[in-house]
């Protein structure tokens, strides 16, 4: 998909160099993925403190049984 964006020249550029990108469009895809990433980690944080925890849960039993 085409896309026509009006950015920060001197921001574009200064993220190609950091990163040592090829072109402004991996630059762009790059720092996509970064910010997509960062906002999956900042909706598990959400989860944190939600779930019950069983100080008696046995992990490395639960490990052997078969999964169906």
């Amino acid at each position: 998909m085409s896309t026509n964006l009006n950015l920060d020249d001197h921001l574009i550029d200064e993220a190609v160099a950091l990163g040592h990108h090829a072109s402004k469009r991996e630059a762009v895809n790059a720092a996509l993925r970064e910010y997509v990433a960062y906002r999956r980690r900042l909706a598990a944080l959400d989860v944190f403190g939600t779930v019950e925890f069983d100080p008696a849960f046995d992990y490395k039993r639960a490990r052997g049984r078969e999964r169906s």
